[in-house]
């Protein structure tokens, strides 16, 4: 009979982007550490995938693009399930763990499980899911409480007696892109002796982006009046986003958008004193190789804050927080449009100086 005191083969779907999986980390290490020799595999999308090869945890990947998340392009027919789960079927996982936000529903990754035969299966669910889930907790969120993403999912794997005190996300594997993006920054003409940090003004959500020329006259104050050297990151389709805060800002700078690998993102933001960003993947990574954040905070959530580093959490109050879009509802974005570039600087000298003298955050 299947145990999960005796489960080696787990597999551990987590069908979202980078930052999601990050949080997940120490789940993940929560079960790989409970049993001697367990084999973890993550099942994530095409997005979150990206960030696999620095998760010490993993020992293996499946890609898959599910057509009930809202990033997968439309499917004309349902063979790619129909192969996932004969692929599932022939690895011979021993249990699979499904992990969700509470407004996800687990009940389409566990049918897949269920079909491929895979003994146990675990996840929160809002609704009794019968024979789909062999173990499941009645999800209390959002009626009862709401928890930090990494706080969830450990919760979720300490119900089949998978507890871990080392609760830090972590990455691994970049340490030898430090050279390349040091290299990098020399080009660019960055002193590294110098007082500089990063800026990341982008992100995938238009809910979750702080204005471009607030982003400016942060980074103008920073520069010209701090003395700061300002290296900004994104993708390459962020580079008309940075150039036009570059332009507005009227002072120096850095941009080293489209450039980066995610390797040497990482390398970069490892070595960085601190990072500005809308809440983000690279906040994530930020957390996850132990840097301090300023997180311009949009109030859609309040699941995915900075975990377990220093931090400040920036943003306007408003009376229609905690609205999950992408979108802002009212039009008006005053949760991010009302917060003073002024306070962003203060915030930014205080935790640089409070960090030079502090270790990191216990949990």
């Amino acid at each position: 009979m299947a145990d999960w005191k005796t489960a080696k083969k787990i597999l551990c779907i987590r069908l979202d982007t980078i930052g999601d999986v990050i949080m997940t980390t120490p789940a993940m290490r929560a079960l790989k550490q409970s049993v001697p020799n367990r084999q973890i595999t993550l099942m994530t999308s095409s997005a979150g995938a990206a960030v696999a090869s620095l998760i010490p945890e993993i020992d293996d990947l499946i890609v898959y693009d599910s057509p009930w998340l809202k990033a997968t392009a439309p499917r004309i027919n349902s063979e790619p399930e129909y192969q996932m789960i004969e692929q599932l079927r022939q690895a011979q996982f021993d249990a699979a763990i499904i992990f969700t936000v509470y407004s996800q529903n687990p009940l389409p990754s566990a049918f897949i499980c269920y079909m491929a035969g895979i003994p146990l299966r675990l996840a929160h669910c809002h609704e009794n899911p019968y024979q789909l889930l062999t173990d499941w907790i009645k999800d209390p969120e959002p009626d009862q409480l709401t928890r930090h993403e990494v706080s969830r999912q450990l919760d979720l794997v300490a119900s089949v007696g998978c507890a871990i005190a080392d609760k830090a996300m972590r990455l691994t594997g970049y340490e030898s892109a430090k050279q390349q993006v040091q290299q990098k920054l020399k080009q660019q003409g960055v002193d590294l002796q110098r007082p500089w940090l990063v800026i990341h003004p982008g992100a995938t959500a238009p809910s979750r982006r702080y204005p471009p020329e607030s982003f400016a006259l942060v980074a103008r104050s920073l520069a010209h009046l701090e003395g700061f050297q300002v290296v900004f990151t994104g993708t390459q389709p962020e580079d008309e986003l940075v150039e036009s805060i570059r332009q507005m800002m009227q002072a120096p700078s850095h941009s080293l958008v489209g450039q980066l690998s995610l390797n040497e993102l990482t390398a970069l933001l490892a070595i960085s004193p601190l990072i500005i960003s809308n809440n983000t993947g690279p906040v994530h990574i930020a957390a996850a190789v132990g840097t301090p954040v300023i997180d311009l905070y949009a109030l859609t959530n309040l699941q995915h804050t900075p975990w377990g580093i220093p931090h400040r959490l920036l943003y306007h109050d408003v009376p229609c927080r905690i609205c999950y879009k992408s979108i802002c509802p009212e039009g008006h974005h005053h949760c991010l449009r009302l917060l003073e570039p002024e306070t962003v600087v203060q915030a930014t000298l205080e935790l640089l100086a409070e960090t030079r003298l502090e270790p990191a955050l216990s949990y």
